[in-house]
């Protein structure tokens, strides 16, 4: 699957962070538009600047809530993926990836600029905000389920 361009606004945007931030944003990027490609009913993405930031929306679909990308503001090395604070997205990322991620308050996921990236975990975070909206319409939802071994799932 090719990527859309990146709009204007939102290059220079990623063009004004330090080459591994951006490198390591421009790779959670790559995996939001993969994840909603491969995630039924989630449809084409919006790319836009929200607060100043990339941010990814369900425009078309409303299946999910929006997902923005930047720099955390408590441990400035490492990306945030952030989520929209009235949902319960971080607070179930928390427990079902507690070894896996941390956590700036109920907004966001963090994700070191250096070394691998949990892209399975994170791939299944990034689903579960692209189809949040699901529950209120009674859609099936594809978020996470945990099976009775305690191993993390798909729903």
């Amino acid at each position: 699957m090719t990527n859309p361009p990146i709009p204007a606004v939102v290059a220079e945007v990623l063009a004004q962070h330090a080459e591994p931030i951006r490198a390591r944003l421009l790779q959670v990027r790559d995996l939001i538009f993969t994840v909603a490609a491969e995630t039924e009913g989630v449809g084409p993405l919006t790319e836009a600047l929200k607060w100043g930031e990339p941010a990814y929306l369900t425009e078309a679909s409303k299946s999910g809530t929006t997902i923005r990308l930047g720099v955390a503001t408590s441990a400035p090395g490492q990306c945030a993926v952030i989520f929209n604070c009235k949902t319960t997205l971080v607070e179930t990322f928390r427990v079902h990836f507690a070894e896996d991620f941390t956590f700036e308050g109920n907004r966001a996921l963090l994700v070191p600029i250096t070394g691998e990236m949990s892209r399975e975990p994170l791939a299944l975070c990034l689903r579960a905000a692209l189809t949040y909206h699901r529950r209120a319409t009674g859609q099936p939802k594809a978020g996470l389920k945990i099976s009775t071994g305690g191993r993390k799932q798909r729903a």
